[in-house]
């Protein structure tokens, strides 16, 4: 049996709530992963159709914004789904250089399809905890969020 090397109770501690916070989310993603490429869809192209199906039209520097994506990394994306007809650029009249993402009709079609689909998936993986417990890991997670992002 291998021990592992200890490095103190604190540590010891935050190192394995780290370790564990990271292989659930690995298998979680994983799972989320595999059951959008059922739509025919990456995770990033599912992400800006669920974006969009949610919030409406958006500039594009809101919409990688909310995806925490690089306006590169979305316009490449945007490229690929206005291709598929499911997106559309739009030129603000008042500033044509600003450009608004929205759904096509098709594109609105698919996320009123697949969405539902796609959240009864996650609730069913989330079911081995209970609501509470879920209401209670989300607190936490935003909290240890918020607080990480401040950390210098």
């Amino acid at each position: 049996m291998k021990t592992t090397k200890k490095y103190g109770e604190k540590i010891d501690l935050a190192l394995s709530m780290w370790v564990k916070l990271a292989r659930a989310f690995s298998v979680f993603n994983k799972k989320t992963v595999d059951q959008i490429r059922t739509f025919n869809l990456t995770e990033p192209q599912f992400g800006v159709i669920e974006c969009l199906g949610h919030l409406g039209t958006l500039p594009i520097g809101d919409l990688s914004s909310k995806m925490l994506m690089s306006c590169g990394n979305a316009t490449v994306i945007i490229d690929n789904l206005e291709k598929e007809n499911l997106v559309e650029r739009i030129r603000e009249k008042s500033d044509r250089r600003v450009i608004k993402i929205a759904l096509t009709e098709k594109g609105n079609d698919l996320f009123n399809k697949i969405f539902l689909e796609h959240a009864e998936y996650v609730a069913k993986l989330a079911s081995v905890l209970t609501e509470s417990e879920q209401q209670m890991l989300s607190i936490l997670l935003k909290k240890l969020g918020h607080s990480v992002r401040e950390m210098v």
